[in-house]
């Protein structure tokens, strides 16, 4: 009896956007002719643009975008602060 193989699972193609945060908002296009690759917030119109190559996958270019964002806040204070009512 031969032992079947399981299906690959497909990887995700949509993503929750990092500046709305809205869940599947996130689009990832790769243009395999130019090498080129973006993902875009159809929501807040946020994008992020980068190089491709014959192994990019959508996931590769949305945790890109992730990381730039992680660097792009380093040192950022993010937490608000109340402004004083006298």
């Amino acid at each position: 009896m031969a032992s079947r193989k399981k299906p690959a699972a497909k990887l995700d193609k949509y993503f929750c956007c990092p500046f709305c945060n809205h869940a599947g908002s996130v689009d990832c296009e790769i243009d395999r002719k130019e090498w080129f690759a973006v993902v875009k917030c159809f929501v807040c119109k946020e994008t992020y643009s980068t190089k491709a190559h014959a192994l990019t996958e959508p996931i590769d270019v949305y945790s890109e975008w992730i990381d730039e964002c992680e660097k792009a806040n380093q040192g950022v204070d993010v937490r608000r602060h109340r402004r004083d009512s006298h």
